[in-house]
C-alpha cells in the first residue's frame, strides 16, 4: 500500500516546513482530489523546485544501477519517475488556463525555463540512452506485451527525436531553442488573453442595439455592470458575446468594430503584440528541426502522426478545399444578393457574413438561433451528453457536492462505471470569465495509471466559456455551443475510460490526429433527433423540441458549411505553411499569411479563423503542424459513426468494440491499428463529404 501511495503522490511526507505545502503531503480529499482551497500561489515554485530535485535523483538511481538494464529498471522506471513534478504539474497547467492572473503568469515565467531545462536534463542524459537503447535493441527477446514493446518505442524514439544522439555543441544549442521557446509560447498566450480582456465595445445609445436579442442585451447590461459602466451595454470578444452581435446587430459599423477588435488580436502594435513572437517561434522550429536532421517542423512533427508527411496532410486539404470553396463562393453569391435585394449598395465584408447568413437562414429555412436556444438549457444539455454516454456505456455521472473546487462555477462529478465500480472524477467549468483562456478544452489532474495491478483512476476537467445565465433566464446556449459540450465530454470520456498501465501511453496520450476521434464522434449523436428528444426541453414550458423544428434544423444541416469548412481549412494551410518552412529568415507575419490566403484563393469575404497573431493552438497550444487534424479526424469519425448507423445509434456490440479498441486504450498501440481493429477496415472519405454537403 505505502509504495502504491507513493507511485501516485499522496504519501509525500517531508519536513515539518515542507508540510505546509499542500503538494508536498497526503491530500485528505474525496478520491485524493487537489485540495484547492488550501492551494497558494506561492506553493507553486517550492513543489516545482522539489519535483524537479525529486526526478532528477530518480534518474540518477536508474543511470547508477549496477544491474544490467532491463524494461522493469529502466523503462518502467522512468515513465513511474517525476511524481511530485507530474502532480503540481498537473495542478498548475489547469489553473493557469482556468483561472490565471498576474501571479500565475508570473510563475509560469519562472517555470518554463527550469521545465525545459529539466526535460532536457533527462532526454538529453547519454548515459540513461545507453540503458534505453539496450533494451530497445533487445525488446524482441523479452517477452514484453504490446503495451510494454510500445512504452519501450515510444521512449527510445522520444530520445532520439529530443537529441539523444547529437553532439555536445548541437546539444547545448537545442537546449537554447527549447528553453526560448517555452517562454514565447507563453508570452503568446498571455498577450492574446490580456488584448481579449481589454477589449470593450461600450455603447450608452439604446439605437445602437437594433436587432439584438433580449438575452444578447441583458448580458451586455450585466457586463457593462460588472465593469463599472452605469445604465450603459458593453460587449467582449469572448464567443457568447461576438458571435450574437455578429449575427444579429444591425449596425453594420458596429459589426465592422467587433469583428476587426477580434481579427486583429494580437496584432494592433502595442506592448501585447504576437508578430514578432510568430516570426521568431517560426524561425526557432525550423532550426530545431533541422538540428535534428528533419527538412521542416512539419516533418518533425508528423512523423509521429498518423499522417506521416507533410504532403498527405496537403493531399487531404486540397481534397476538400477545391468543393468547399466552391460552395463558399456560392454562397457569398447569394448573401450579396440578399444585401441588394434590401435596396442596399455595399459590398458583402467579412462583418456581413454572419448576419445575412442568420437573415438568409431565416428566409430559406424559417430557422434562426434564437428559436433553439430556449430548448438548449445548459444544464439539460450536460445531462444529455450524460445519458448518452449512459445508454452507450452504462456510464453514471453523480453530483459531489463534497468535493474540493477551484472557482463557484465549476461542477464535480463522480464516474461510475456500468457496474457502479469507480472511474473517475469529471469537473465541468462552462461559463467565460476574465481569467480564464478562450475557446474549450478537456485536460486532466491525475491521468490514470496502474500501479501494481490497481488502477488509479483519473481527475478529468471540461472547460468552456458558453452562455452564461442572464436576468432570470438560465444559461441557454447556442447550437454550436451545444457541439462543442458534447465534443469536450468525448476527449473526457477518452480520458476517463482509459485502462493503461503506463503514464505516458494512457488516456488521450495519442498522435495529434487521433486524438480527436473520442472527441468529434460524439458530436454525431447531438445532432440526431433521437438524442435531441433526451435533453431538449424549452426552459420555461418543458416542452419537448417540437418534430417540426428537429426537421427544419436537420433541412438546414448543410447550411454555410462552405464557410465553415472554408475558414477551417483555411487556418489548416496556414498552420501547415508556417511549418513547412526551410529557412531561418525572421518573416513579417502579415505579408507572409496574406502570401498564404492568395496562394490558396481563400475569397475576401471569409477570414481565416484563427489570423498568426492569436493562433493559439499553434503558437501556444501544442497544435503546431497539426491544425488538420480536426478534418483529418472529421474523417475517422464520420466513418466511425456510419459503423452504428448500419446497426442502431446505440448498438451495444459497437459501443462496446468502439470503448475496448479505442477509448480504453490510450496509445498503446499504433492508431490506425486500433481504428482498423473497431471498423475492420481503414476509414473512408465519403462519409464526411455527405455528411457536409461537398459530395
Amino acid at each position: 500500500m505505502k509504495k502504491l501511495l507513493f507511485f501516485i503522490g499522496i504519501g509525500l511526507f517531508l519536513s515539518c516546513t515542507k508540510s505546509q505545502n499542500p503538494f508536498f503531503v497526503q491530500w485528505e480529499t474525496p478520491f485524493n482530489a487537489p485540495p484547492f482551497g488550501l492551494i497558494k500561489t506561492s506553493h507553486f515554485l517550492p513543489a516545482y523546485k522539489e519535483g524537479i530535485k525529486e526526478q532528477q535523483k530518480e534518474i540518477q538511481l536508474i543511470v547508477e544501477n549496477p544491474e544490467l538494464p532491463t524494461f522493469k529498471n529502466t523503462i518502467e522506471a522512468l515513465d513511474r519517475s517525476g511524481v511530485l513534478l507530474k502532480k503540481v504539474d498537473h495542478v498548475f497547467i489547469n489553473l493557469n488556463e482556468a483561472l490565471t492572473g498576474d501571479d500565475m503568469q508570473k510563475i509560469a515565467k519562472e517555470a518554463a525555463p527550469m521545465l525545459s531545462k529539466n526535460r532536457d536534463d533527462i532526454r538529453l542524459n547519454a548515459n540513461l540512452f545507453t540503458r534505453i537503447k539496450v533494451v530497445h535493441d533487445a525488446k524482441s527477446s523479452l517477452n514484453l506485451s504490446k503495451e510494454q514493446l510500445r512504452l519501450v518505442d515510444e521512449f527510445y524514439d522520444d530520445f532520439v527525436r529530443s537529441g539523444a544522439n547529437l553532439n555536445t555543441e548541437q546539444k547545448t544549442e537545442l537546449r537554447k531553442i527549447n528553453k526560448e521557446l517555452s517562454v514565447l509560447s507563453l508570452q503568446f498566450g498571455e498577450n492574446v488573453l490580456k488584448e481579449t480582456n481589454a477589449f470593450e465595445l461600450v455603447l450608452s445609445d439604446k439605437a445602437d442595439l437594433a436587432g439584438l436579442p433580449d438575452a444578447v442585451i441583458t448580458a451586455a447590461r450585466e457586463t457593462a455592470e460588472e465593469r463599472g459602466y452605469t445604465g450603459k451595454w458593453v460587449f467582449t470578444l469572448h464567443k457568447p458575446s461576438l458571435i450574437p452581435f455578429l449575427q444579429y446587430s444591425e449596425k453594420r459599423a458596429l459589426r465592422e468594430r467587433m469583428l476587426k477588435g477580434y481579427i486583429n488580436l494580437g496584432n494592433n502594435g502595442n506592448e501585447l503584440d504576437n508578430n514578432a513572437i510568430v516570426s521568431l517561434m517560426a524561425m526557432l522550429r525550423v532550426k530545431k528541426a533541422n538540428l535534428l536532421g528533419y527538412p521542416t517542423h512539419a516533418h518533425y512533427i508528423l512523423e509521429k502522426n498518423m499522417a506521416k508527411t507533410p504532403n498527405k496532410v496537403y493531399e487531404l486539404l486540397y481534397q476538400l478545399w477545391k468543393p468547399a470553396l466552391k460552395q463558399a463562393i456560392n454562397e457569398a453569391k447569394s448573401l450579396q444578393k440578399m444585401i441588394e435585394k434590401e435596396g442596399h449598395n455595399f459590398k458583402l465584408e467579412p462583418w456581413d457574413w454572419w448576419y445575412y447568413t442568420e437573415k438568409l437562414k431565416k428566409e430559406k429555412y424559417d430557422l434562426d438561433e434564437e428559436m433553439i436556444r430556449p430548448y438548449f438549457h445548459l444544464e439539460k444539455v450536460r445531462d444529455g451528453a450524460f445519458a448518452v454516454a449512459g445508454k452507450l456505456w452504462g456510464l453514471q455521472f453523480v453530483q459531489r457536492d463534497d468535493i474540493p473546487k477551484y472557482h463557484e462555477d465549476v461542477v464535480p462529478f463522480e464516474v461510475l462505471d456500468r457496474d457502479g465500480s469507480h472511474l473517475g472524477i469529471l469537473y465541468t467549468d462552462y461559463f467565460p470569465r476574465a481569467s480564464k483562456v478562450s475557446g474549450a478544452w478537456m485536460d486532466a489532474y491525475r491521468k490514470q495509471i496502474t500501479v501494481d495491478g490497481q488502477r488509479i483512476a483519473p481527475i478529468i476537467c471540461n472547460v468552456g466559456n458558453f452562455s452564461k445565465p442572464t436576468g432570470d433566464k438560465p444559461a441557454l446556449i447556442s447550437w454550436d455551443e451545444m457541439l462543442t459540450l458534447f465534443h469536450e465530454l468525448g476527449h473526457a470520456l477518452h480520458g476517463l475510460l482509459s485502462n493503461c498501465t503506463y503514464y505516458k501511453l494512457s488516456g488521450t496520450s495519442v498522435s495529434r490526429d487521433f486524438v480527436e476521434l473520442p472527441s468529434q464522434i460524439m458530436e454525431n449523436w447531438a445532432a440526431e433527433p433521437e438524442v435531441l428528444k433526451m435533453f431538449a426541453q424549452h426552459y420555461e414550458t418543458g416542452e419537448m423540441i417540437p418534430d417540426a423544428l428537429i426537421k427544419k434544423i436537420k433541412k438546414a444541416g448543410n447550411f454555410n458549411q462552405g464557410f465553415g469548412t472554408v475558414e477551417y481549412l483555411a487556418a489548416s494551410f496556414l498552420d501547415m505553411d508556417w511549418h513547412t518552412l526551410k529557412d531561418t529568415v525572421e518573416r513579417d507575419a502579415q505579408i507572409f499569411e496574406k502570401a498564404s490566403m492568395k496562394r490558396i484563393g481563400l475569397i475576401p469575404e471569409i477570414v481565416v479563423r484563427y489570423r498568426s497573431t492569436y493562433f493559439r493552438h499553434i503558437f501556444a497550444g501544442g497544435y503546431s503542424a497539426g491544425y488538420y487534424s480536426y478534418i483529418w479526424s472529421a474523417v475517422l469519425d464520420s466513418d466511425a459513426f456510419e459503423a452504428f448507423r448500419e446497426t442502431d445509434l446505440f448498438n451495444q456490440k459497437t459501443a462496446t468494440s468502439f470503448r475496448n479498441n479505442i477509448l480504453s486504450k490510450g496509445g498503446t498501440e499504433d492508431a490506425m491499428t486500433l481504428y482498423k481493429r473497431f471498423r475492420g477496415r481503414e476509414p473512408k472519405i465519403e462519409p464526411l463529404l455527405k455528411k457536409r454537403g461537398l459530395k
